[in-house]
């Protein structure tokens, strides 16, 4: 790679000059007297589809980082994933954001996952898919890479208020308060948690939320919001039980617990780029969740690399617990907090099962059943291939296969019934040879359909 172009480029892009870093980074792929090493053409169109994000073009921004995940040695592959996500999410494509979203948490060299977490979240909470959604922003709360997991703890009490939980949405809410933020979201925080507790029948603690939100006089509440204060005022002023106005404050109060401003616009979380050695950007249009979107949908994201989620004991709990309090001690203990409020969340986790089979997760894994071709050829008909597998066509499909244990699996393309997964094998000699693996669903696991060589078209 011409490296004195590409750091003029990148001088280019610090100094705002977004066209013409564009220009420089397309100068640079297209120069045929620097051969590109592996890993550089990924870098290049990374920092192509930053340049179009910023001309506000996320159209072929997309073009430009997908072209960047076709290169496997680029080592920012779930950086790239999270900012495909983005711009999906974007154009309101949510769908294929998620998609994105879930392939970025996925990649174990992905530095930043709660940022992934939090684009998944939205985007889910934007289909309706307010359960999914709570987990999603829970682990975006959990990961310690995430500096102020204010956010998420924020949408996670959204979400339970969508749930019809309100009780779950006040321990959100009060774990979010222990963290320091601005002013105007914190005022926000009081405005939401006072409708949780007027949901809740708490009206004395409502009251002080309330009046705790618009101290300041700079924040204003939302017509919900207003309707659920003079309700939790004329309550305490009527001297009337928290217990008695718990079930009219049911049947009446608005149970979305996203309070917005008198402009309509909201808290909630920003979608967000990232650039490879380059501050955080962001987009210019934030997506939101909308209340009038929630049907009280009720399932749960999994992370298929991840089933501590569902088979966590309590003793793990507790000891993630001690883990996190240790680590969070300098951010004033709120550790604990966030695992108390853990223990409440996974509940969510009964319809996760249903959820990850439609995605078309299983045990064992796509990734398991292909190191398990790869390890052993010879054994493949009887171990991995489909009992629906024409017998004399096994022969053909697994000859070119070469032995190696450690194969590298470049990517998976899932579905509830059918997969593929393209993966790179090593030969003795040191060869690079790439493989399409087509699988059908066996039950819970996967069994493989066909083998062949695979040629990916260069750029």
């Amino acid at each position: 790679m011409n490296n004195e172009l590409f750091d003029r480029a990148n001088e280019r892009y610090r100094l705002r000059d977004y066209r013409g870093a564009l220009m420089a980074f397309t100068e640079c792929l297209q120069d045929t007297s620097f051969p590109l090493a592996p890993g550089e053409m990924g870098l290049l169109y990374h920092q192509i589809g930053n340049c179009l994000v910023k001309l506000k073009n996320p159209s072929e921004a997309i073009q430009a980082y997908s072209q960047a995940t076709a290169d496997p040695a680029y080592g920012a592959l779930g950086t790239v994933e999270c900012n495909l996500g983005m711009a999906y999410a974007s154009l309101r494509d949510y769908e294929n954001a998620i998609r994105y979203f879930e392939k970025s948490v996925g990649d174990a060299t992905n530095p930043t996952p709660y940022k992934s977490y939090m684009g998944m979240g939205n985007a889910l909470m934007k289909l309706g898919k307010s359960a999914e959604a709570g987990v999603a922003f829970r682990e975006a709360a959990l990961d310690e890479a995430n500096p102020d997991p204010t956010k998420a703890l924020l949408n996670l009490g959204v979400c339970f208020m969508a749930l019809n939980r309100p009780a779950d949405a006040v321990a959100s809410y009060e774990s979010a308060l222990q963290f320091d933020m601005v002013p105007a979201t914190r005022n926000k925080l009081q405005a939401s948690l006072g409708q949780a507790y007027v949901a809740c029948g708490q009206m004395e603690k409502a009251v002080h939320a309330f009046e705790e939100a618009i101290a300041d006089k700079t924040y204003f509440l939302s017509d919900s919001a207003s309707v659920d204060y003079q309700r939790a005022v004329g309550a305490v002023a009527q001297g009337s039980s928290e217990q008695n106005q718990a079930t009219q404050v049911l049947q009446l109060a608005d149970m979305s617990g996203l309070d917005v401003a008198a402009d309509g616009t909201s808290v909630y979380d920003e979608a967000v780029y990232e650039g490879e050695g380059a501050e955080p950007f962001y987009y210019d249009e934030p997506y939101e969740a909308d209340p009038a979107s929630f049907p009280g949908y009720v399932g749960a994201y999994e992370n298929p690399d991840n089933d501590r989620f569902f088979t966590a004991t309590d003793a793990e709990l507790e000891q993630w617990s001690r883990g996190l309090a240790k680590q969070d001690r300098k951010r004033r203990n709120v550790g604990l907090k966030i695992l108390l409020f853990f223990v409440i969340v996974i509940v969510l986790a009964a319809a996760a099962g249903v959820f990850a089979y439609i995605q078309g997760y299983g045990y064992p894994t796509v990734q398991d059943v292909t190191k398990q071709l790869f390890a052993d050829p010879a054994a493949a008909p009887d171990a991995v291939f489909s009992a629906d597998v024409d017998a004399s066509a096994i022969p053909a499909m697994i000859e070119p296969v070469v032995t190696d244990p450690n194969v590298v699996v470049d990517g998976v393309n899932r579905s509830m019934t059918e997969s593929t997964v393209y993966a790179t094998a090593t030969t003795e000699g040191g060869g690079a040879i790439q493989y399409r693996i087509s699988m059908v669903r066996d039950g819970i696991s996967w069994k493989v359909s066909n083998v062949e060589l695979y040629f990916p078209s260069q750029a």
